[in-house]
């Protein structure tokens, strides 16, 4: 994988959007269809040249790269600051799991194969994805605590995507890591990641 601010960027604003649509599902029970099928799909994108084959088009990733702008730009936002921190966290303990890692891209190939009779958005996919996590993920500490409305939150369904969302926020935390990225880099290339994403953000408006 390239290691180019290009490529941190949009697997920034991949963590971004899948943890700011884990937040949508737990607080008002609903997400935009289109932007969590962004989501899911760079799970399956197993072996992808660069980082936007994972994402298939950088319209896909538009409000990932706005709430990148404003967390680099003046990052307020701290819920989401904290779900990020998180998800990249959890990715690095991952990466030094291999068994896990076996594990959740043997599972993933599984769905791949079953792709024509359950499509990315089936209830079966997601609860699909949603396994993988609670089984490989959820083994990690510290666990990330989701904060919402319980209605919301033990709505079985909702449950799944949110499981299903986080584990596509660590497949972004992991292009981060493969791309390059780490906490120096953020804190030493913040202004030029900032600098990219909003040329990236010129060539979508």
């Amino acid at each position: 994988m390239p290691q180019t601010d290009h490529d941190r960027v949009i697997a920034l604003a991949g963590v971004l959007q899948a943890a700011d649509l884990v937040r949508g599902i737990a607080r008002r029970g609903q997400a935009r269809m289109e932007d969590v099928d962004t989501c899911l799909a760079s799970l399956l994108k197993i072996d992808a040249t660069s980082s936007i084959d994972i994402y298939g088009d950088l319209h896909h990733l538009r409000p990932g790269l706005r709430l990148l702008e404003q967390q680099l730009g003046n990052p307020s936002d701290i819920e989401l600051t904290r779900y990020a921190i998180a998800l990249l966290g959890l990715e690095r303990k991952l990466s030094r799991r291999p068994d896990l890692l076996k594990a959740i891209g043997a599972s993933l190939e599984e769905i791949i194969q079953n792709l024509p009779h359950f499509p990315i958005n089936h209830s079966n996919t997601i609860a699909r994805f949603a396994d993988i996590y609670l089984r490989n993920i959820s083994t990690l500490s510290p666990r990330i605590m989701v904060n919402g409305v319980q209605t919301h939150l033990s709505n079985p369904e909702n449950a799944n995507r949110i499981r299903a969302l986080l584990l596509a926020g660590i497949r972004a935390a992991t292009l981060w890591r493969q791309s390059g990225g780490s906490r120096l880099i953020l804190l030493l290339r913040r202004n030029l990641l900032l600098r990219e994403t909003r040329l990236l953000l010129t060539r979508i408006a």
